[in-house]
Parts: structure tokens; C-alpha cells; sequence
């Protein structure tokens, strides 16, 4: 039987890496639910929409219909595919504080919860253990120190060619920690039931494979019950 999988972890933890490629692994269906912040992000960039105008980036949110491609795996939003425009600095600086409102936090748990209505879904974001999936059968917390986690992301931006500052990047992913664990609604932290993975030190594919076979094993535990 299919389980359903909540990752999360402060950011550049690699979590959607992981969580699409586990959901690959095991043939479930990944659902990019930080990829939805980053849209409606980039959107209120689009329409000069301060992160802070919580009443107007609820508007805007109301126009935006998220689901899943055909295919899986892909996030569309309006009927299009999300592309690297989400990616950029300047979505990433302001995500966190567009996604710290309340009512943007609840209005997006109900459109995350409904595309995960079936068994067999990997989500990963910064709630998905305690708000959005909280009987989700596996539970895995992401972290690795933050000057992992930089480093990591400088690379990745070098290796697409974009430019790229590793003291920058630091410096926003220890703001952007300490915005996430303070924020007054649905904050970043470990779910109780949640098992810890330190990927400090191990390869993605050490990463990925402990956690399919933590998940091959609450399949057996689930088909057990």
C-alpha cells in the first residue's frame, strides 16, 4: 500500500531535489509545494505587489489555479508550466515573507492538501508534518549546516552559469532561517514525529536511498495494520 511522505527543512536543504527524485524512486507523485509560494511570489513581483499587502497577494492568489501536469511531477499555475522565473534572487528574497501570512498559509495547506487527496504523494516545504499532511505515515526532516546549504546552492547556481555569490547566499539563508522559525503561524520545525536526517555530510544519493527504504518500510508497517 501507498503512503504519503511530508519532507521538510530550512531552505536550500534539498528538499525538492530529494522529494522529486524519492517520488520518482518509488513511483509516487511529487508535489513542488514551494514552487506555489515562489509563484504567487513572482507574480506579486509581476503586478508591484508588496510582500507585505497581505489583502492584495490574497487576491492574486484567488486567480491562480494550481494542479499537476498529465504527466506528474510538474506544477502548472493558470494552465502554465512553472519555469525558472521562480527561481530568481529576487523571488527568493521575498518569498518568505509573502508566505508568512496567515491567510496566505491557509488558503495555500487547502490547494496543497486537495492535490494530495490521494495515497502515494511526496510533498516537501517548511509545514507539510505539522499543517499540511500531519497523518502523513512518513515524516522526514531535511537539515544540513548553513554553510552546507550555501555552498551547495553557490555551486548550483555556477554550474547553470548564473552569477553567483557564496557570501550572499549565506547571509540570505540565515536571514531567511531565522524569518521561517520566527514567523507567527505555521513556523519551520521538526514535526514530533518526524525522523531527523542530517545531510551534512552524505551524497544525495545516500540521501535518497535512506529515505526510500524508510519508506519501503512504512509500506510493509502500513500493510501490516
Amino acid at each position: 500500500m501507498k503512503i504519503n511522505i511530508a519532507i521538510d527543512g530550512p531552505a536550500g536543504s534539498g528538499k525538492s531535489t530529494v522529494a522529486s527524485l524519492v517520488a520518482e524512486k518509488l513511483g509516487y507523485l511529487y508535489i513542488d509545494t514551494g514552487a506555489m509560494y515562489r509563484a504567487l511570489t513572482y507574480q506579486a513581483i509581476t503586478h508591484e505587489i508588496k510582500p507585505s499587502e497581505e489583502g492584495s497577494l490574497m487576491q492574486l492568489l484567488n486567480r491562480m489555479d494550481f494542479k499537476l501536469s498529465d504527466e506528474g511531477n510538474q506544477m502548472l499555475v493558470n494552465e502554465e508550466l512553472l519555469g525558472e522565473e521562480i527561481r530568481t534572487r529576487e523571488v527568493t528574497s521575498h518569498v518568505s515573507e509573502v508566505s508568512a501570512h496567515r491567510l496566505i498559509r491557509e488558503a495555500m495547506v487547502k490547494k496543497q492538501q486537495q492535490l494530495a487527496t490521494e495515497k502515494g504523494v511526496v510533498l516537501d516545504g517548511r509545514d507539510i508534518g505539522t499543517f499540511v499532511l500531519p497523518d502523513a505515515e512518513l515524516k522526514i526532516y531535511l537539515f544540513a549546516t548553513a554553510t552546507e546549504r550555501a555552498n551547495r546552492r553557490h555551486q548550483e547556481n555556477v554550474q547553470k552559469g548564473i552569477e553567483s555569490s557564496y557570501e550572499e547566499i549565506y547571509n540570505d539563508l540565515i536571514e531567511r532561517d531565522r524569518y521561517d522559525t520566527s514567523r507567527t503561524y505555521a513556523p519551520l520545525k521538526q514535526a514530533d514525529d518526524a525522523e531527523p536526517l542530517d545531510t551534512t555530510n552524505l551524497t544525495i544519493t545516500e540521501v535518497i536511498q535512506t529515505i526510500v527504504t524508510r519508506a519501503r518500510l512504512k509500506e510493509i508497517e502500513t500493510n501490516d495494520l
